[in-house]
Formats: structure tokens, sequence, C-alpha cells
């Protein structure tokens, strides 16, 4: 396991939180930050939906620079109703078109089961109003993603939806056929 090259493994022992070491960190990024002069519209028009885990750093791996893209990133990269909030957000307010999905192998997802809201519930008395979305097949899941795109009455844009798993340990993208 490897941890970041810019955060010491053991805070702790460094004299300081994670929080404490990153706000340190965007002091020394705004001492030499200028103003790029962006507007909030993406340059590509493009929204990536991905998964959270810390393994994928999109704009690497898709090629992407500042202000490109729109990127909404969750638990396993799911299109929840959030997702589709702020998909309709990025189209309608802010001009994008295209809508690339991204999974990855080896996914937290995939080892839960929605028992985790129940487990929860018996923890602190009370269950999430949310699904967890565990699944057990990445590829169905990026179709189920893609079609929650594709059928949301309130997305202008459904026709370049294009969903992907990426490899963690190749750093490959692998598109999905949408019709299995």
């Amino acid at each position: 396991m490897s941890t970041s090259a810019h955060l010491p493994a053991d805070t702790a022992l460094a004299g300081g939180t994670v929080t404490d070491r990153l706000v340190e960190a965007n002091q020394r990024y705004a001492s030499g930050f200028t103003d790029p002069g962006m507007d909030a519209r993406p340059v590509l028009k493009v929204a990536v939906v991905a998964c959270m885990d810390a393994r994928l750093d999109l704009h690497a791996a898709l090629g992407l620079e500042l202000g490109d893209c729109h990127t909404i990133r969750n638990a396993g990269g799911v299109v929840t109703d959030d997702v589709i909030r702020s998909l309709t957000i990025s189209q309608r307010a802010l001009g994008t078109r295209s809508v690339i999905l991204i999974h990855h192998t080896g996914c937290g997802l995939e080892s839960l089961t929605e028992d985790f809201r129940h487990e929860l519930e018996d923890e602190v008395g009370q269950r999430p109003p949310w699904a967890v979305e565990a699944f057990r097949d990445v590829d169905q899941d990026v179709r189920q993603s893609m079609q929650r795109v594709r059928t949301s009455p309130f997305l202008l844009h459904s026709d370049d939806v294009r969903g992907f798993v990426f490899d963690v340990t190749s750093g490959l993208l692998r598109e999905i056929d949408p019709t299995g």
C-alpha cells in the first residue's frame, strides 16, 4: 500500500492533522496562484461522473486540464438523484452536452450489500434515507447508470452518454456496450 508523497503517513507524529496539512498545502498553492480568467462553463462541454475512489486521477487518465469538464464523484460513480441534479445544472445552466460515466475494477461497492443500511440503523438508531447502490457486476452497473442518464426527463442532452470501467491496475478504460 502506498501513501501520498505529499503527506506523511502518520500526520500525528509529523505535528498536525491531515486537514492542517491540506490547509498548509493550500496556502502554498495560493501564494503562487493567478486567476486563470475562466468561466464556470467547461471548455469541452462534458461532464464526467466517476467513483470517489482515491486511485482514480481523472484529469491525468483522460488528459484533461483545469476548466475542461465538470467532475461529479460519489461512491461507485452511481447515477443517483443528486447526480441527475448536478448533471441537470451542468447541462441547462452551464452548457455541457456529453456525459462520461466511469466505474472501476475493485470497487468497494462490490463488497457491500443493502444490509449496510440496516447495520447503520442498528448502530445509530436511524436508517439512512439513501440506498447503498451496491452491485456485483460492474459492467451491468455502468449500463444501469447510462440508462438512468438517458431516460432522465430533466436532462437536455442524452444522445452522447458513454460508460467505461477503469482498470485500477493498468490505468486503461474499457468501454461498456449499453445493450450488453
